[in-house]
């Protein structure tokens, strides 16, 4: 069944006051099940009972359980209790929509409009759904750059909306919302009024909102970081990883020498932080450098004008084509303190990957990192820790598998999937798997002895990661949902 908002002309800060008149039905249909929190990469990618087999072929009829088509949308499965939410976007008609499936069957079981009045702008590579939804078991968490934050309860009424976006950044909204305690938490860092926000599971009224202003666009989900009692909300952002205090919002640590654009995810292992990033630029022999504004003016600014236009910066320049992210009030032309800002971002970005001791206030020093790594980094997919190995893959296929205390080198090897790269990696059974944009699924041997042990090409484009529960992969494509599982063995 289809849901579609009442009215979509609601004011841009009113709140749908209907959590009341749905709690006892939240509360009645939830009675018997078990809360299962679920949001993005909070299994760190790792299979969440690893007792179960899973398969090698993943092409074999008998390992397809099910496969349910869906409109597009790069939202990865939100596993919950007995439902898998998604999001979705129908470029036809101009929709975005929340879509509930039975977990055991695939079966659709309802749908929900977005109340968007109008869809943001983005580029080929990303989707207005593009953030995952997150659920407590009771109700679901949806973001969409084109309208905010929402709330559904399980069987798919609209509890409450806090208009958000849209951002200034050509590749939309992509950071997915979390969920600590009672609340739940929306990081977005674009090229302007970056901020994260806390806001009550139950009434989507704001707890706290913390301004971020020296980052710029980057789209890594925040991860929770357990201290003692306390919890911190760790996010990885341009140059720089940041903690904050989960119940205040406010800022503990931070750690200075990521790329200048973070798209991974950190994870948590052994009581240290992982992350590896990559963006251009950031490499050491390959830095993207701005010269000083005054030196760009007497060089560019041919009208003395004290602003750079496009038509006067060089053809094919770093900045002429990043001109739309430079320009940050978009007046067309870049000022002093516009070039400033980004010419520190090039200088600074470190294309790295780095294992991490938590602090607990003020800027870390280098005593806090274990150990850095800086070839053959992901630029999207999150890497996953398993089996005493940090692995991941970069663009092409190259898989790298460090060893996680040391951070050296073991493996390196292509994948059988070549091209791009956006699906993170999920790991479970002694195997790693990997999804390239293409459609192919990499099967690996997990550990310092990694190898190929299979593939199968979908031949539909992956750009969703997958979730590994109880020995059942869920694969999301362009086109499908799919169940994949080893088959039971006849008795």
């Amino acid at each position: 069944m289809i849901r579609t908002p009442s009215s979509f002309k609601m004011a841009r800060y009113q709140y749908i006051a209907v959590v009341a008149m749905f709690a006892a039905k939240v509360a009645s249909a939830q009675s018997a099940l078990e809360p299962n929190i679920s949001y993005f990469r909070c299994d760190n990618g790792l299979q969440d009972d690893d007792r179960f087999a899973l398969p090698v072929d993943l092409g074999k009829e008998s390992v397809q359980l099910w496969r349910t088509e869906l409109l597009p949308g790069h939202s990865s499965p939100c596993v919950s209790g007995d439902s898998i939410f998604v999001t979705t976007f129908d470029a036809q008609q101009n929709k975005l929509a929340t879509v509930a499936l039975e977990r055991t069957t695939g079966q659709v079981r309802w749908t929900a409009l977005a109340p968007v009045q109008s869809i943001e702008q983005v580029h080929p590579t990303g989707s207005p759904a593009s953030p995952t939804p997150a659920s407590n078991g009771r109700q679901v968490f949806v973001s969409f750059g084109s309208c905010g934050l929402l709330a559904y309860s399980w069987d798919g009424q609209l509890l409450w909306h806090h208009p958000l976006g849209p951002y200034q950044d050509e590749f939309g909204a992509a950071s997915s919302p979390i969920l600590v305690d009672d609340k739940v938490i929306l990081n977005e860092d674009h090229d302007i009024g970056s901020f994260m926000i806390a806001m009550d599971q139950q009434t989507g009224q704001p707890i706290w909102k913390t301004e971020r202003p020296e980052a710029t666009r980057s789209y890594s989900t925040p991860i929770v970081l357990p201290r003692g009692d306390a919890k911190q909300i760790v996010i990885a952002g341009s140059r720089q990883m940041v903690a904050y205090d989960a119940d205040t919002g406010e800022q503990l640590w931070w750690y200075d020498g990521l790329s200048r654009l973070v798209d991974s995810t950190p994870l948590i292992h052994g009581g240290l932080i992982y992350l590896a990033t990559w963006s251009p630029g950031g490499d050491a022999d390959a830095r993207i450098a701005m010269e000083s504004f005054s030196e760009a003016c007497t060089s560019f600014d041919s009208d003395g004008n004290g602003l750079l236009t496009r038509g006067e910066l060089p053809a094919g320049g770093a900045v002429l084509e990043r001109f739309y992210r430079i320009d940050l009030n978009q007046d067309g032309s870049l000022d002093q303190d516009e070039w400033t800002k980004h010419a520190k971002v090039f200088e600074q970005s470190q294309n790295v990957a780095v294992a991490l001791e938590p602090g607990s206030s003020g800027k870390l020093s280098d005593q806090y990192v274990r150990w850095t790594y800086t070839r053959g980094l992901p630029t999207v997919p999150s890497s996953v820790v398993y089996t005493g190995t940090m692995t991941m893959v970069k663009d092409s296929g190259i898989v790298t598998v460090l060893d996680v205390t040391t951070g050296q080198m073991l493996k390196q090897f292509r994948a059988a999937g070549r091209g791009n790269y956006y699906a993170s990696l999920v790991a479970g059974d002694g195997k790693i798997y990997m999804a390239s944009e293409s459609g192919v699924v990499t099967v690996l041997k997990a550990g310092p002895e990694a190898e190929l042990l299979g593939s199968h090409d979908f031949s539909e484009r992956i750009m969703a990661t997958p979730v590994i529960r109880q020995g059942v992969i869920y694969l999301r494509t362009e086109k499908a949902m799919y169940a994949l599982a080893e088959p039971k063995s006849e008795e």
